[in-house]
């Protein structure tokens, strides 16, 4: 009776694991109007210095320049899309446009998010966790020179937040955030100063991917935060960045109108003189821009995990 044995078909598809996407979370949003070209410029004036002599009586001072920084970014424009065909659509069991959508939409959204988190883990203001042998640190200048020891110690989120304070940046509400990879978040967390989420916050008011918090500084976990691997890196060992951010530390812009869209082509559509394909796709124009190194702090450290 081995012929009368079917395969059954669940219609019910399983579920896709998605990462949590942070990295737009904290960033000043600036949008650039149609036709108002491809390149965003920001711009920000500098700070004078302290006028500390004293005026002499009768004597005019001279006066001083104001001197203006400028700082340009390129949109760039990006998209995804797969075909159906109609025998396709005639003969299998699932609905592909819908499922298309759903994986397309995923990818869309892990794609702008890694635009942005390029863009923010290419920044200068850049430490590394010290190496650790028989209870005692080595500092450590650059990413070759990490090892399994140097993991992320809480000390490396104290100095991250000196480094902001020093350059008087804001924190985002009552604290800074670091947005960590959640292998470098178990190293944290291990810390007797960690306090879980739900203890110092409403739901309503927890980040998306916030899991706590050490002094003021709130954490924030995504698998999708940068690693590191080969070239330039310890031999047989992943880099994490943990990204430790002030208010208006970076910028996200896209053109009006050029935002996330979801395109549908039926059978029929355009060159398709026997109706047999159709089409489910996305664009977006979008670009992300540091708009003050001084304001984030990046941290490298490897993970035993």
């Amino acid at each position: 009776m081995s012929k009368e044995m079917k395969t059954f078909y669940e219609k019910r598809l399983i579920d896709q694991a998605e990462p949590r996407l942070v990295h737009d979370q904290f960033a000043d949003y600036y949008p650039v109007p149609q036709n108002g070209g491809k390149t965003i410029e920001f711009r920000k004036y500098d700070s004078l210095p302290k006028a500390s002599t004293p005026l002499t009586e009768g004597v005019t001072p001279n006066g001083q320049a104001l001197n203006v920084t400028t700082i340009t970014s390129d949109l760039h424009q990006y998209g995804g899309w797969t075909p159906l065909t109609d025998v396709l659509q005639m003969t299998a069991i699932d609905n592909n446009v819908v499922q298309a959508t759903n994986i397309l939409a995923s990818q869309a959204s892990r794609t702008m998010d890694t635009v942005v988190r390029d863009i923010l883990n290419g920044g200068t203001n850049v430490i590394y966790a010290p190496k650790v042998a028989d209870g005692v640190e080595t500092a450590v200048s650059s990413r070759a020179g990490l090892e399994k020891t140097a993991q992320l110690p809480v000390d490396m989120i104290n100095q991250a937040v000196a480094l902001l304070q020093a350059q008087n940046a804001d924190p985002i509400g009552d604290s800074y955030v670091a947005i960590v990879h959640p292998y470098t978040s178990y190293d944290i967390r291990k810390d007797p100063a960690w306090v879980d989420a739900h203890k110092y916050a409403a739901p309503e008011e927890i980040f998306n991917g916030e899991i706590g918090k050490i002094n003021n500084v709130r954490f924030v976990v995504s698998s999708e935060a940068k690693i590191w691997t080969g070239t330039g890196c310890p031999t047989s060992l992943a880099v994490f960045g943990t990204l430790v951010l002030a208010a208006h530390a970076y910028a996200v812009t896209e053109v009006e109108g050029g935002g996330l869209q979801h395109i549908v082509k039926q059978l029929g559509e355009g060159e398709d003189p026997l109706n047999q394909r159709a089409s489910v796709g996305w664009k977006a124009i979008k670009t992300a821009e540091r708009l003050c190194e001084q304001y984030m702090v990046r941290i490298e450290s490897v993970s035993p995990k």
